[in-house]
């Protein structure tokens, strides 16, 4: 009996020891199996776009072998901050933030870069704080266009007013100052600034009321993105003043491209959004693995000259449409032309 259970104690000995390398490959191919997870936060899903900002991200990250945990703030910063540290306690490997306010995410954003977790600020800028990329288009061009556009087309010394975004978002801004550098040099005068707060679209319906009772005159307004040039078409058009008036917006909305082809909306500034966010996409994937992305501008956030990639936004009007637009699929042909044959 003693012989035999020396035996069984070889054997056992044996079996262990057999077994415990191969324990250890399964759990190192598992480790290096792990899936990357990156976390995605956005402002909202309010305007139109973002949706497609984040479905393109999303699927193009997935195709470079990482995983997206998308969270929706709801346009409310207390709540995309918690979203954030959120991310950081799950562990993961960068952070792409859509900010609600730029401004208000300094603590946060170094918290992350605490933890050793990539910050790239998507498409706004995140001011004050350790930011690994910024990319988005080049703002600035956005208000350059849309001016030079009311100024091809408003009368000589016209009148126009400016409805804009959030007075929260840095891209505001950044629009702002390229649309008063072509306006300045120009003979129309701005006779009416506004700002709706967290991109209300009902503040823009509420400021055309507003400049309509108080009798202000206006030839041309420009809308801070086409969301709020929908609610603007609305009230001028319960005044029956949509061809009066010459109306530009950015990010090409359907209904904006509609509006458009109809002739109720001069020009939008159409954002190739598949292409910032696959390029986003791809940074992050440059950024976890060790690499450097080829940032070709920096732009300051007042902490730090941050490596920088900035787009080109395209004019889009009733000429270009079809080649801009509708040929690179962005919208059906079908979709923006429903209500021509309505005018």
């Amino acid at each position: 009996m003693k012989k035999f259970g020396w035996i069984a104690l070889l054997l056992l000995s044996m079996l262990l020891c057999s077994c415990s390398p191969r324990a250890v490959e399964s759990t190192s191919v598992q480790e290096a199996a792990k899936v990357p997870q990156i976390g995605l936060s956005m402002d909202s899903f309010v305007i139109e776009r973002w949706q497609r900002d984040r479905d393109v991200f999303v699927a193009h990250a997935k195709e470079l072998g990482m995983e997206v945990l998308v969270q929706d703030a709801g346009g409310v910063v207390s709540e995309q901050q918690e979203q954030i540290r959120y991310f950081i306690k799950k562990g993961v490997q960068a952070i792409v933030i859509v900010a609600v306010d730029g401004s208000s995410l300094k603590e946060v954003v170094q918290e992350a870069r605490a933890a050793n977790i990539r910050v790239i600020a998507y498409d706004r800028m995140i001011l004050d704080a350790p930011v690994d990329l910024y990319i988005s288009f080049d703002n600035e061009q956005v208000g350059r266009l849309m001016a030079q556009n009311l100024v091809d087309n408003v009368r000589k010394g016209g009148k126009i007013a400016c409805i804009n975004g959030s007075d929260t978002d840095n891209n505001v801004t950044e629009v702002r100052k390229g649309f008063l550098d072509v306006i300045g040099k120009s003979t129309l005068e701005i006779v009416y600034t506004a700002y709706c707060h967290n991109w209300e679209a009902e503040d823009a319906y509420n400021y055309v009321q507003q400049l309509l009772q108080e009798g202000i005159a206006f030839d041309g307004i420009m809308c801070g993105n086409d969301d709020l040039a929908s609610m603007v078409y609305k009230a001028l058009s319960e005044r029956a003043l949509l061809d009066s008036v010459f109306l530009v917006g950015q990010d090409a909305d359907l209904a904006a491209c509609q509006r458009i082809v109809v002739g109720w909306q001069s020009m939008t500034v159409h954002k190739r959004v598949e292409d910032l966010a696959c390029r986003a996409a791809e940074s992050v994937s440059t950024l976890i693995n060790g690499g450097t992305v080829d940032a070709p501008r920096v732009m300051s956030n007042g902490m730090m000259d941050v490596p920088s990639i900035l787009l080109e936004p395209i004019a889009v009007t009733a000429e270009n449409m079809d080649s801009i637009v509708i040929n690179s699929g962005f919208h059906t042909r079908d979709d923006v032309y429903a209500n021509v044959r309505q005018k």
